[in-house]
């Protein structure tokens, strides 16, 4: 079993469990209460090279990426330097996110936020519009083609932006089969967790036209964004290399520099 299909298997019993703590119904009954959260991709492409910040603890393959770690101040440090939207982690057991995080960011900043998840339950999704997320979203590679459909599907009827993450040619020949406008090309395999922006330079020009196409994972130098924005990415999620600095906004205002 690859470090995905693991992810993947945890995932499933731990959202069962929430299930139990926590009903889809009454989920539902909060929908009545929820406002209506900034635009993902309008937010992205209002910028000549959109950045969603990302809001991460740990990951599987760099450990421990900060600490202290203060979410919410991580993301009005970004929303202050020009980020477009902020990705805040849910996973808990991998990454130390989870509800709180994502809370205290929602309670800080304006920003459009994307519900950082491995989704594979529609309890996600609704649990995310809860949250006051913009955005979801859904791995390619851990979804069939059927949950894929249904899950964009699903976001979407919540007026939710789904980003639609994947890794090689496949990935993205089922993407747009599905019909994702938005679509993520994660440069991290994450069954290896191997990297290279040679995959959204590769993958980028299968991009279907009116597309918005983020580049994720391995961006670390302004010279990189702008190699990713001739390539044909709109926007670019960048957690780790910022996350390192003492001011992750001034980083991610440096990354951005030449965009």
């Amino acid at each position: 079993m690859n470090i995905l299909e693991q992810i993947i298997a945890d995932k499933r019993v731990e959202i069962e469990g929430r299930k139990a703590a926590r009903s889809l119904e009454q989920l539902r009954a909060q929908l009545s209460t929820v406002g209506r959260q900034p635009g993902f991709v309008e937010a992205l492409r209002a910028a000549p090279m959109g950045l969603i910040a990302e809001v991460k603890r740990k990951s599987p393959s760099a450990g421990l990426i900060r600490d202290p770690f203060d979410p919410a101040e991580i993301a009005k440090d970004y929303e202050a330097n020009g980020a477009s939207a902020i990705s805040c982690l849910m996973d808990e057991k991998y990454f130390g996110g989870g509800a709180a995080d994502f809370s205290s960011v929602r309670n800080a900043v304006g920003l459009p936020m994307l519900y950082k998840e491995f989704v594979v339950d529609p309890w996600q999704i609704i649990h995310a519009k809860t949250m006051g997320a913009s955005a979801v979203l859904l791995i390619v590679g851990a979804l069939s083609d059927e949950e894929l459909a249904f899950f964009i599907k699903e976001i979407q009827t919540m007026e939710l932006q789904p980003l639609v993450e994947v890794h090689d040619r496949e990935e993205m020949r089922r993407a747009i089969d599905a019909g994702s406008d938005c679509i993520g090309i994660n440069n991290r395999n994450l069954k290896t967790f191997a990297t290279t922006l040679e995959t959204t330079f590769e993958l980028a020009a299968m991009a279907p036209e009116g597309c918005t196409l983020v580049s994720e994972s391995g961006i670390k130098t302004p010279e990189n964004v702008v190699r990713l924005k001739e390539a044909g990415a709109h926007a670019i999620l960048v957690g780790e290399s910022l996350l390192r600095e003492a001011s992750p906004g001034r980083a991610a205002a440096h990354l951005m520099g030449l965009a």
